[in-house]
């Protein structure tokens, strides 16, 4: 049956504008990003073929171009489209949060981090600068590593906290084994943050770890 045949509640895109997307399974989205099956084969076939490949729906938002493009019904102009939908979101959450949001507690800033960078399969220490009321001011990436670890200078830390006159800062970096449990070096590289921008009048609010499914909060933890 051609899904112009279903009837029209069912259909996802009918679907989506009267319930919502919430009211969609992941085979129904990546059906409406696909808009289109292939012959002998509905778009929500298809849609649901390639979440069995890839084995659910983050796999394949987040496999490789080589990947992606391996599979019928999927391509360069398609995994073009993916990535910059998903690059959208992530603006729009950094967005939000410039809008003059004020970091009062570690739920605010988790989506946004998450979003950023669950997806480097490298550790990546970056810092959130904010104002006195603490609002965003910028969010940089700084440092780099291996999947065992990034070596973290706190004098760039502090070089730019007074660029963008900061007043407080959190610290967040990934744990590319997916786990997000802090180990000593990286209570340690806290407190040697902490202890040099203190030197500067910026306060270290937090520290936030980010794992597979899971953003820690080490003063949610008391850590800090």
């Amino acid at each position: 049956m051609k899904l112009t045949d279903w009837p029209l509640a069912e259909r996802p895109r009918e679907k989506l504008l009267n319930s919502g997307p919430a009211s969609l399974s992941d085979a129904e989205l990546v059906a409406i990003f696909l808009r289109t099956g292939l012959p002998g084969k509905t778009v929500v076939d298809l849609a649901r073929e390639l979440l069995n490949a890839f084995g659910g729906l983050r796999p394949l938002l987040e496999s490789g171009r080589q990947s992606f493009c391996a599979h019928p019904g999927l391509g360069v102009a398609k995994y073009a489209q993916l990535h910059a939908t998903q690059e959208m979101a992530r603006r729009h959450l950094q967005a939000t949060l410039e809008r003059g949001i004020t970091i009062c507690e570690p739920d605010t800033p988790r989506q946004f981090l998450s979003s950023r960078l669950r997806h480097f399969g490298q550790e990546v220490f970056a810092c959130m600068y904010l104002d006195a009321q603490h609002r965003l001011i910028e969010f940089r990436e700084h440092f780099y590593g291996t999947i065992d670890g990034a070596s973290v200078y706190p004098r760039e830390l502090v070089k730019a906290a007074l660029e963008c006159n900061a007043a407080a800062v959190i610290l967040p970096h990934t744990h590319p084994s997916g786990i997000a449990e802090p180990s000593s070096a990286d209570k340690a590289i806290t407190c040697r943050i902490q202890d040099a921008l203190a030197l500067v009048d910026v306060r270290v609010l937090d520290h936030m770890i980010v794992g597979d499914a899971d953003v820690l909060s080490f003063a949610e933890r008391g850590l800090i």
